[in-house]
């Protein structure tokens, strides 16, 4: 039972929300020289389960609209088929989740500020817009652009915010109808481009997923990206996006990485490219599909490490 129960969530995707929440933590460890750890676990199990909620709801969308009823995506990768799982179940499964996660965001805000509601609650609509809805965003060619951003960016600044002290980041204040805003540009940019290897692994992972059932998708009526540009386009897409992820080492490096440790980092870029080559030689979801996921984890647990052994540096010479 729990074998499928992590199966109808693919458990093993769950990275692609983990990891940038670890990379948001660690940040301000590092900027902020501070932690919250009743904040951390809220946002940790919110994140964790409306992330597996929308993982579910996606599936079950999959299952209700398919039109091709056969091959590797409806058959063997979509759970509640493979299981014959019962739609109620299912169903039940989307509502405890969605009531844990709601649950532990609320209380996350009512420990810090408006902030968090304003941001949860938008990351919870276009979590819930990418697999509902008339012309789901998971269904268009804006996927990897919703994907990346929210996944890769707000994740990062929201798993950084929670432990910051009010001012540092952004601060939002409303009194008597005014809504009072103040933002620190600099910072928020830098987050940004520390954000950069998880938004392009992210909108990676995605697009590789786009462009391995194109014919399938075509058939079911998803107009994705690589339907819209072609799949030459969409491989380019895939390859130079990877490139520019290494844009962060300029960010890193102003958070005071160690040069030596910037330059191990490049190092990953072999591996990277090597996953790069073999994808452009097959798209499929059987069988290299995965390499996106692989090249997202080299990415970004590269920078955790990094990260980790900055924090260690920091502490030994303070």
């Amino acid at each position: 039972m729990l074998s499928r129960y992590l199966q109808l969530v693919e458990i093993k995707t769950k990275t692609a929300s983990m990891i940038p929440f670890a990379i948001g933590t660690l940040y301000a460890l590092i900027r902020f020289d501070t932690f919250e750890l009743d904040h951390f676990f809220m946002m940790f199990i919110s994140l964790l389960c409306f992330d597996m909620a929308t993982t579910v709801i996606n599936n079950y969308y999959d299952y209700k609209k398919a039109v091709k009823k056969h091959g590797y995506g409806y058959e063997v990768h979509n759970a509640i088929v493979k299981y014959g799982m019962k739609e109620g179940t299912v169903v039940l499964i989307i509502a405890a989740l969605l009531i844990m996660a709601i649950g532990t965001g609320v209380l996350l805000y009512l420990s810090t500020d408006l902030l968090i509601l304003l941001l949860g609650g938008l990351s919870f609509l276009v979590g819930f817009l990418y697999s509902l809805g008339p012309i789901p965003i998971s269904r268009m060619p804006l996927g990897e652009i919703f994907s990346g951003l929210f996944m890769g960016f707000v994740i990062i600044f929201i798993a950084a915010y929670v432990h910051a002290e009010p001012g540092q980041l952004i601060d939002v204040l409303y009194n008597k109808g005014i809504l009072d805003v103040h933002i620190n540009i600099l910072e928020v940019i830098l987050i940004f481009w520390v954000s950069i290897p998880a938004i392009m692994g992210i909108a990676n992972i995605m697009l590789a997923n786009n462009i391995s059932d194109m014919e399938d998708d075509i058939e079911n009526r998803r107009y994705t990206l690589p339907v819209y540009i072609g799949k030459r386009n969409a491989l380019l897409l895939f390859r130079y996006a990877y490139v520019f992820s290494y844009f962060d080492l300029i960010a890193l490096y102003m958070l005071g990485v160690h040069p030596f440790l910037l330059l191990l980092l490049l190092l990953t870029f072999i591996p990277v490219h090597r996953n790069i080559k073999a994808f452009e030689a097959l798209q499929t979801k059987k069988d290299t599909f995965v390499l996106a996921v692989r090249n997202f984890v080299i990415l970004n647990v590269s920078r955790i490490i990094v990260l980790v052994l900055t924090l260690l540096v920091q502490a030994w010479f303070s």
